[in-house]
């Protein structure tokens, strides 16, 4: 027997904000001590692979500087003086400052804050319960999904898509808009399976050579925010020289015909100007693609995170409407299944105690709110106590110099549970030590593939750190509110629930099975039945304002950003921050490798493998500005300003800067990350985050 055949081999899901939501399969060493996490083979869609970081998550549930213990601070905010308390006492001074600060504003003022550092229910969405049975101010979740969303709901007016397992069907894969070995590894999987048993070409359409780029047969490298251009004339292309599935038009889009006369002037000439791709790339990509019936479009969330992104985003789902491929297995479009992984959480998240009266908060915008903007606050009052659980805004969020200016506000009590002192612990008042994934009990759904799956407890935490789960139901019993519908019930129970609604069995017929796949059949999927809009038409006319979305603000918070300039077709539209004069440069922050948002950057071999923040420039711009590889530069715009090292790199368009990773803002040299750039300012229609959209100048630091 040899040694891996020893190990005793526990089953959960990786709980990170990551698409593909991989099943694992986890070394158990102990009652509490991992091993290597391998991808379950046994599952279809993560296929045995799983990424690096995830590999060696031991690096995280062992760390030497997780937090073990409850602090209060003991000095100034923010300067690092803390004094260890009691769970009790902790959770008490918490349940006081909550107290006082709605005596004196009212419940408003209270703003419970999260997102996805954990994508299981319970642990995510409990902290929903708490705010409605108080009426504490609503959180309107934005910054990951609004701008994708919309754009795949304007087109198909239903979320979800051909099963993603079909990319290993297909003749053509487009990975557009992702860094898919970087982001979400099984995307190549498959892939790369389409390219070694059918001949299957890859084509990645990014804004650098990154390393899906490399690894396609055809690298279109873009201008950001330019997709919509590239989109309309391969369309363009598509109907002039035939390969415009006219059948297909006729019977599944709404008007394929005033879409024609509106490219009839979006040619690859049009484009490439725009663009920065030749008029040979653009009309090889639309003859690849008209002539390949088994085309799979795998439409990620990257090219959507510009003010135009939503615009982006329809404009790619239309080119597949338009060759007809959604008619072929292994051809179609793919962006997310969340649509069809939908849980009943009522219970869990209180929904029968939410007030429409109380007022939502943007939660991308959480720098204007905490530094008091009106038009951030909606009406209401200022917001001076919150409760921050799964993310890091004081590291991830838009214009950090105003968030960082709210959280350093003496009238502003802030109580964060995490698992490491993150940029946002540091500035609390109250920080909480948490659980891991493996060391509770949750429920994932997995919006880039088809199944849910369970995530039981597997190992013991270490003494000291508790679940949200725990958090929230002590919270509700200081705050008085722990008799009222969701309270009082475990991790298990909550998951027997929404399992039980679903028609899924409970927790412990579910942990036998591991996982439930609820891809919708063929023709739903393809939508051959037609698609989710009254008509059934796929829009190629979209009602950017009228049509419901998964991620629509509530009424009372309107439209967001010049909404009456989005165009009427899919079309190229200049609300991104063009590059000017005294901005020269256009700057894109995208993932890095080893980093997944803020999450990893604490482990030494992500550390080691990342190096430190580089700003990837072409060389011809580094030489016209006096700048050598790894010299020291400054980067910035009205927001503020970072230092980097420069990386000369010609995989990227002249006047395109990259700056790969959210790295911890004492990462940097000045002790400011690189959102102190992006903008907070909410993109049409429904809001979002436009962070790989800013205007720079660039020059070698001082």
């Amino acid at each position: 027997m040899n040694q891996h055949a020893k190990l005793r081999i526990g089953h959960s899901a990786c709980p990170h904000d990551c698409p593909s939501t991989c099943a694992l399969d986890v070394e158990l060493l102990g009652p509490d001590r991992i091993g290597r996490i391998h991808g379950a083979k046994a599952n279809s869609y993560t296929a045995g692979v799983v990424c690096a970081k995830v590999a060696r998550y031991a690096d995280r549930v062992h760390h030497p500087d997780r937090l073990l213990k409850p602090l209060v601070r003991a000095g100034a905010k923010g300067d690092g003086q803390w004094k260890e308390a009691s769970w009790e006492a902790a959770l008490d001074l918490v349940a006081e400052k909550f107290e006082a600060a709605e005596e004196k504003y009212g419940s408003e003022t209270v703003w419970p804050y999260f997102y996805a550092g954990t994508m299981g229910l319970v642990q995510r969405d409990g902290i929903e319960r708490l705010r409605h049975s108080k009426k504490y101010s609503g959180f309107f979740g934005s910054i990951c999904t609004n701008l994708a969303w919309t754009g795949w709901m304007m087109g198909t007016g239903a979320l979800r898509g051909v099963d993603p397992r079909e990319m290993a069907k297909s003749d053509c894969v487009v990975i557009w808009g992702t860094n898919a070995v970087v982001t979400q590894v099984n995307v190549m999987t498959h892939a790369i399976r389409a390219r070694k048993e059918r001949g299957a070409k890859i084509v990645a359409i990014d804004i650098y050579e990154n390393a899906t780029v490399k690894q396609a047969d055809m690298g279109l490298v873009l201008k950001p925010g330019t997709d919509g251009a590239l989109a309309c004339a391969v369309m363009h292309v598509l109907f002039r020289d035939g390969h415009a599935d006219r059948a297909y038009l006729e019977k599944y889009t709404d008007d394929p015909k005033g879409l024609e006369a509106h490219l009839a002037t979006r040619t690859p000439q049009w484009a490439a100007a725009i663009t920065g791709l030749s008029v040979e790339e653009i009309e090889a990509f639309a003859r690849l693609i008209g002539t390949t019936k088994k085309t799979f479009f795998r439409l990620g969330y990257g090219f959507s995170r510009q003010r135009n992104g939503s615009v982006n985003m329809h404009a790619a789902l239309s080119v597949a409407a338009v060759t007809g491929c959604w008619q072929y297995e292994g051809g179609g479009a793919f962006h997310s299944n969340s649509g069809v992984l939908k849980f009943n959480t009522d219970v869990l998240e209180g929904t029968r105690l939410r007030d429409p009266k109380i007022r939502y908060l943007d939660h991308s915008r959480i720098g204007p709110v905490l530094v008091g903007r009106e038009d951030a606050l909606y009406g209401g009052p200022p917001v001076t106590a919150m409760l921050i659980q799964n993310t890091n805004p004081a590291n991830v969020a838009p214009e950090q110099r105003l968030v960082k200016q709210g959280f350093l506000r003496e009238d502003l009590f802030t109580c964060v549970h995490e698992q490491f002192m993150t940029d946002t612990a540091k500035l609390a008042d109250v920080v909480l030590p948490a659980t891991m994934f493996l060391e509770h009990d949750d429920i994932y759904k997995g919006g880039g593939n088809q199944h849910v799956t369970l995530g039981p407890k597997l190992i013991d935490p270490p003494e000291g750190p508790r679940t949200n789960h725990f958090v929230i139901e002590e919270l509700a019993k200081r705050l008085g509110v722990a008799d009222m519908p969701g309270f009082g019930l475990t991790e298990r129970q909550h998951i027997d629930i929404m399992l039980g609604k679903k028609g899924l069995g409970n927790f412990d017929t579910f942990r036998q099975e591991r996982w439930a796949d609820l891809q919708p059949a063929f023709e739903e999927a393809h939508f051959l039945n037609g698609f989710g809009h009254k008509d059934k038409k796929f829009r190629f006319r979209p009602d950017w304002t009228g049509q419901a979305a998964p991620n629509k603000p509530p009424a009372s918070m309107g439209v967001f950003g010049p909404y009456d300039r989005l165009p009427q077709f899919p079309d190229h539209i200049d609300l991104i921050e063009v590059a000017d004069a005294e901005h020269p440069f256009r700057l894109a922050t995208s993932p890095a490798r080893n980093f997944l948002n803020s999450s990893f950057s604490e482990t030494p071999v992500s550390k080691s493998k990342e190096g430190r923040p580089q700003l990837l420039i072409h060389p011809e711009d580094a030489a016209a500005l006096s700048i050598v590889d790894s010299d020291r530069v400054e980067i910035g715009n009205t927001r503020g300003e970072v230092v980097l090292h420069a990386t000369l790199f010609a995989g990227v368009r002249r006047g395109v800067v990259i700056a790969e990773g959210v790295w911890p803002n004492s990462a940097h040299e000045r002790g400011e990350g690189i959102n102190v750039l992006t903008g907070s300012d909410a993109p049409a229609p429904y809001g979002g985050a436009a962070v790989h959209d800013s205007k720079v100048w660039v020059r070698p630091a001082t």
